[in-house]
């Protein structure tokens, strides 16, 4: 019998977001400090770790984690693929200037989605997968690449999507190589085989 997911209540929405809220209520810093150099590594290297992490780590289970690592892949590309879209319909203008592609933000929307797929499958972790995201969103701030409400955005349509995710049969882009009936993925039989 396969491991279903903890379906996902309002309340843990509304956490991930409220978390995001209080991390990038903070004003960006202006001069090189700590916290700027901590923001440069959250929102590259950390971003990287946490994303990898958040769609590989289910890799190591023992039964299903095929499954859920391919719906969380699923969750962040699909997230990150309708970010991309809103990036280039809204068009607006980075706080640094340096481009029209601040809304919303993508780092957000895709740790947020990491970060809710793994709420789901290992509740007890949530608050470590929270605060990553959340640390992650609040790089962006104080970088001047986002405004708060990109990332609140992006935490919404991260987070939105992995519950979208979380309650289709058969995943949302992915679709073709997830199979309901079993809930395991049809690359596992031919890894297996």
């Amino acid at each position: 019998m396969s491991k279903q997911p903890q379906r996902t209540s309002t309340a843990r929405v509304l956490l991930l977001l409220v978390s995001a809220a209080i991390f990038v209520s903070s004003p960006p810093v202006e001069a090189e400090s700590k916290s700027v150099t901590a923001a440069k590594f959250a929102s590259n290297e950390g971003n990287w770790i946490f994303l990898g992490l958040g769609m590989g780590i289910n890799l190591l289970e023992d039964h299903d984690g095929v499954q859920m690592a391919t719906r969380s892949v699923d969750s962040v590309v699909t997230s990150s693929l309708m970010s991309e879209v809103l990036k280039k319909t809204t068009h607006e203008q980075r706080p640094d200037g340096s481009g029209h592609s601040s809304f919303p933000s993508g780092h957000a929307t895709a740790a947020f989605a990491a970060a809710t797929m793994q709420s789901e499958y290992h509740p007890i972790q949530t608050p470590l997968w929270i605060t990553g995201a959340s640390l992650i969103a609040a790089s962006r701030v104080k970088l001047h690449r986002h405004y708060v409400h990109d990332v609140v955005a992006g935490a919404l349509l991260g987070a939105g999507t992995s519950e979208l995710e979380l309650y289709s049969r058969k995943g949302l882009l992915l679709f073709p190589i997830i199979e309901p009936e079993s809930h395991s993925v049809a690359v596992q039989a031919m890894l297996d085989w």
